[in-house]
């Protein structure tokens, strides 16, 4: 039977602005071993994340066919909602992060490390993103408050597997 990874018990964490992201055949994770690393607490909703290519089309005359080909890869926007926490410092952090022109490292971390192990370690994935909107939205009178941030990554997102450790 397939085992399933449930979002619940995810982390999203923001770092500090970085002036310059590393070209992603030179990324991997050890770009942000010495990162300092701040929770943004209230995560409701994880947007998406992940390479697309953009198609790049030429119709044909004679052939009568459009012929199809990739073009560049795109990580796309990462649209997170999180209830509205105002004394948060990860939330202010992203607030302060829109404000900002910069670039900035994230983290995810799910909940699936191993239960056995020297040192487990659960998947987590790292990435540079431009946060490009802080939206607070209301809802009916039964709904909290929430902070809508969206993230264009702005590079490769690195991987790095589950590992019950030595």
């Amino acid at each position: 039977m397939a085992q399933l990874f449930p979002v619940a018990g995810a982390k999203i964490f923001i770092g500090p602005a970085v002036t310059t992201v590393p070209d992603d055949a030179d990324l991997d994770a050890t770009d942000f071993a010495s990162v300092t690393w701040t929770e943004v607490k209230g995560w409701q909703t994880m947007g998406a994340i992940g390479d697309s290519a953009t198609l790049i089309s030429e119709d044909i005359i004679p052939s009568g066919r459009t012929l199809k080909a990739k073009g560049t890869r795109n990580a796309g926007s990462m649209q997170n909602s999180f209830i509205v926490l105002p004394n948060d410092v990860g939330q202010l952090a992203l607030l302060a992060a829109e404000n900002s022109p910069y670039n900035f490292p994230f983290k995810i971390e799910f909940d699936d490390t191993p239960p056995t192990g020297s040192d487990p370690s659960p998947t987590t994935k790292f990435f540079y993103g431009i946060v490009m909107s802080s939206q607070e939205q209301g809802g009916g009178a039964n709904t909290a408050r929430r902070l809508n941030g969206t993230v264009e990554i702005n590079s490769a997102v690195i991987t790095v597997a589950a590992t019950t450790g030595a």
